[in-house]
Parts: structure tokens; sequence; C-alpha cells
């Protein structure tokens, strides 16, 4: 039985690649170019008898994309957060060199970019202040301090608010959500 004195804690920074995922409805607007990138500290906790783990990190987030509607230009929206994953680990080691986990938790995003992207004076993007999402993934660990991940990160909820004015004057009202598929890499002092 491990006991909380024989718990790792090891300080790292994690950085990795997003691939956006935006749910609009298809008639408001056409999206492409979905790329983004994060990086920033993270702390890995385990108790090496059971596998089970914590890691928590406090990432800057920049996603984007290249949205049009018909009736006018192409346009880039970004979305800029601090993003605080908690994820509940458990892994399984393969020798003293490499160990695979799987991870999961909630993740809290705080909007610190541009919050609203106008196309007319009745037609915009609105993101909102703040979400919540659900990490899904897994990692290898190599060498004790390399960590590969691979995750997808699951919208709760409406990230932004899309508003259009359409031909016969009508406002056409949408909700958009942002998934991402994410590969990162982690450096564990």
């Amino acid at each position: 039985m491990a006991s909380p004195a024989n718990a790792q804690v090891k300080f790292g920074v994690k950085g990795g690649l997003n691939v956006t995922d935006m749910h609009l409805s298809s008639d408001v607007f056409d999206q492409s170019n979905q790329a983004g990138w994060y990086i920033g500290p993270t702390v890995k906790v385990s108790l090496p008898v059971t596998g089970l783990g914590v890691d928590v990190s406090a990432l800057y987030d920049y996603r984007s994309a290249k949205v049009s509607d018909p009736s006018t230009e192409e346009v880039k929206v970004k979305q800029q957060s601090i993003n605080v994953p908690v994820n509940l680990r458990y892994g399984i080691g393969l020798g003293s060199l490499a160990s695979l986990n799987f991870h999961a938790g909630p993740q809290f995003g705080f909007n610190v970019g541009d919050r609203e992207y106008k196309w007319t004076d009745t037609s915009n993007y609105a993101l909102k202040k703040s979400n919540f999402s659900i990490n899904v993934g897994l990692g290898v660990s190599v060498a004790k301090h390399f960590e590969v991940t691979g995750n997808y990160n699951i919208a709760c909820g409406k990230t932004a608010d899309v508003t259009l004015l359409k031909a016969a004057q009508d406002v056409a009202k949408s909700k958009s959500r942002n998934n991402s598929w994410q590969i990162g890499v982690a450096y564990y002092f």
C-alpha cells in the first residue's frame, strides 16, 4: 500500500499542437485551417505502487480558424486562453525505461485574447469569457523525464455565439463548440 510520503512530485514544461474541430452550422460559415498550439508549466504527482496519479498544468493555448460566410471575405478567428487541465492518470510500467498512461479530467479555460470578431454591423462571432471541457487521452513516458501525449479535448457547452444577418433581414443565431485533438510533449525535471 502506498502512502502520501511515497508520492513522487515532478515539475516540468509541456507544449504541443491543437487541431480544432469547430462545430458550426455549415450554412452559416465555412471554416478551414484550424491549427493551434499550447505551452506552459506542469506538475505530475504519482503514487508508484498503485499506478495512479494526477497532473495539473497552466497552459497558454492558441487556437485559430479561417471562417467565411457566403457574403463576406474570409476572417481569421483566434482563441487565446489560459487553460488549466486537471487529469487523473493511471500508468502501466513497461520496465524502468518506459511507461504507458491513460488520463482523463476536466479543463478550465479563461479567454485572454480578443473576444469578438465582426464581419458587418450585424454579423459577428463572440467568444465566451471562460469555458469548461473534458480531456481524454493516453501518453508514453520515456526515461522518466520525457512524455508524449495524445488526447481529445471535448467542449462542454458553447464556446461562442454566432450572429449573421441573412439576405431577407432574418438574423440567424448559432452556437459554436470548439473541440480539439492535441498532441503534446512534456519534459519533467
